[in-house]
């Protein structure tokens, strides 16, 4: 690493961080030098270019990928997204590349469509339809969204009484679900205009919302796990804010989960640190800063504010902080730091807070990408 680049670096994270203690600007359009969203969501993706498939879930680091696993497909849709604002033709054309071989060479890492953590992969082809019109992707999208409702001849009985209601048989009330579920069927419907898919995603962020939301606005992990870890509430922050981007106004759940949401960025108002952080476990002031969630917070209220939902001079103050207090923790190697490892639930406090924190892993990437695109829509 080039020590001159080094330099700059730890220069502008105290810089940020300086600039941030002083700021309460709600401005999200004008950002002080080096830390504009084009320039770092530039960086970020081409990062994750530059990156082979993550081997995310298998037991040795140094294993290769089994399949492409859902950080992956976050930040690569966060990559298609961001390329499409830009409108950067060359780093869109290095995202499609990266997936071609996924129809022939490497379809063996094409995920099952047999869990929520697989299925989610579908909005991926889904977003590479919406922006080439290419049949192959719409076909291979549409697979993985009509897999989550159709009900497996070896379905568990608890699956099938989700499909009874009409929800996902791989609903199970976790709040990561809350992303993995809705964003597939959110793109199905955007790809289609099929109501079908949209009307699923809302009636399953709601039955999320009455199950796992608390009186104070935040979430549990689970029902059976009552804590509110950071990056769990961010899937279901993000979660709903793409559901009310996407959401038809007559839908009937739609003041619901605009309820649930505003409700929740309220509470991370409360929560949110002096210098623009949310901790590991949210409401714990002892918990460590972590960035992942951080990031996702941060998203959700760039999107509330561009869209009129949340007040611009209380949250668009909230949402440059986040975004500034983020940029301190980029590495020179463009890698996030602070990242939570991957968390299964667990009803154990100290659990949640001596998780790793992991460098550059994708859980921070993608949703630092996903700011990025938010704060240039």
């Amino acid at each position: 690493m080039n020590i001159f680049r080094i330099a700059f670096f730890i220069l502008l994270s105290s810089s940020v961080l300086e600039l941030n203690a002083k700021n309460n600007s709600s401005d999200l359009k004008h950002w002080p030098k080096g830390s504009s969203p084009a320039e770092v969501g530039k960086r970020i993706v081409v990062k994750f270019l530059n990156t082979p498939h993550s081997s995310y879930g298998n037991t040795h680091p140094y294993t290769p990928p089994v399949q492409i696993t859902y950080p992956d497909v976050c930040a690569w849709l966060g990559g298609l997204w961001f390329s499409r604002i830009t409108h950067d033709q060359k780093l869109f054309e290095g995202l499609e590349s990266r997936f071609a071989p996924l129809f022939d060479s490497q379809k063996n890492l094409l995920p099952k469509p047999n869990h929520v953590d697989n299925n989610v992969f579908g909005s991926l082809a889904l977003e590479l339809y919406l922006q080439t019109k290419q049949s192959k992707y719409l076909d291979l999208g549409l697979r993985y969204a009509d897999e989550q409702w159709k009900l497996p001849e070896n379905a568990k009985p608890a699956d099938k009484v989700w499909a009874d209601q009409g929800f996902s048989w791989q609903t199970r009330i976790w709040i990561d679900d809350m992303f993995m579920i809705t964003a597939v069927q959110s793109q199905a419907y955007r790809a289609t205009g099929d109501k079908k898919y949209i009307n699923r995603a809302a009636k399953e962020m709601v039955l999320y919302i009455n199950k796992i939301q608390l009186d104070n606005g935040l979430f549990y992990h689970s029902p059976e796990t009552h804590y509110s870890w950071g990056r769990g509430n961010g899937w279901m922050a993000v979660g709903m804010a793409e559901i009310l981007r996407i959401l038809p106004k007559d839908n009937p759940n739609r003041d619901q989960i605009m309820t649930g949401y505003n409700k929740m960025m309220a509470a991370l108002l409360r929560y949110q640190t002096p210098e623009g952080m949310w901790r590991q476990i949210i409401d714990d002031p002892e918990a460590w800063k972590e960035t992942s969630g951080t990031a996702m917070f941060t998203y959700a209220m760039i999107t509330g504010v561009k869209n009129g939902w949340l007040d611009k001079k209380t949250y668009g103050v909230a949402a440059r902080k986040g975004w500034l207090a983020l940029l301190g923790f980029i590495n020179g190697n463009d890698e996030l730091t602070e990242v939570c490892e991957g968390t299964n639930i667990k009803n154990d406090h100290d659990y949640y807070l001596q998780r790793k924190r992991i460098v550059g892993d994708l859980h921070g990437q993608a949703p630092l990408i996903w700011c990025a695109t938010a704060l240039l829509r």
